[in-house]
C-alpha cells in the first residue's frame, strides 16, 4: 500500500512539474509559468501544417512575448555578440530543438513562433500539451515539438 501512495504523489509531482514553463539561463528574471500565466498574455493564431500535411489552426502565446518578459536581449541590443545567443527548447521526454534568438525577434523576422496550447478549436491533447512550440512555414515540422517544459537562454560558444 505504502508503495502504491507512493507512486501516486510521485505521479500527480510529475504532472504538476509538466504544467509549468521553466524559462532560465542568460535573462534578467527567471520564471514559472502556468496556464494561468499564460492565459493572461496576447493570444496569437498561427497556421502550420503538421506531419500529416495538413494546414492546422494553433493559439497560443508568441515565444517572442515570453522572452521579452524574462528580460531576453532583443531588438536593437540583438547584435554582435549577442547574434550567438539562442533559444534552448526542452520537452517531457528530453526531446530539445534550437533557435537562434533573431529567427524570434519582430526586428528580424515576421514569422511569428508560438507557444500553442489550443489546435483547431480544441484544448491539445494530454500526449500533445500542455504546451507545444508551433513553427510556421518549416518543410519539416521537426521542431514543433510537443510537451514543452522549460526554455533556456545560452550563448553558443
Amino acid at each position: 500500500m505504502r508503495t502504491i501512495c507512493f507512486l501516486f504523489v510521485f505521479f500527480c509531482f510529475q504532472q504538476l512539474k509538466a504544467q509549468t514553463l521553466h524559462v532560465g539561463g542568460e535573462v534578467t528574471k527567471k520564471l514559472d509559468l502556468g496556464q494561468a500565466d499564460l492565459s493572461r498574455m496576447k493570444r496569437t493564431t498561427v497556421i502550420s501544417k503538421d506531419k500529416d500535411g495538413k494546414d492546422h489552426i494553433y493559439k497560443g502565446v508568441a515565444v517572442s512575448e515570453i522572452l521579452n518578459l524574462a528580460g531576453v536581449t532583443t531588438g536593437a541590443q540583438l547584435r554582435g555578440e549577442n547574434l550567438s545567443k539562442y533559444l534552448l527548447v526542452t520537452c517531457a521526454d528530453g526531446y530539445t530543438v534550437v533557435f537562434s534568438l533573431a529567427e524570434l525577434d519582430e526586428a528580424f523576422t515576421d514569422r511569428v513562433v508560438i507557444l500553442a496550447d489550443e489546435a483547431d478549436g480544441q484544448a491539445l491533447p494530454v500526449d500533445k500539451g500542455p504546451w507545444r512550440i508551433v513553427v510556421p512555414g518549416e518543410k519539416k515540422p521537426a521542431r514543433s515539438c510537443f510537451r514543452v517544459t522549460s526554455f533556456n537562454i545560452g550563448f553558443a560558444k
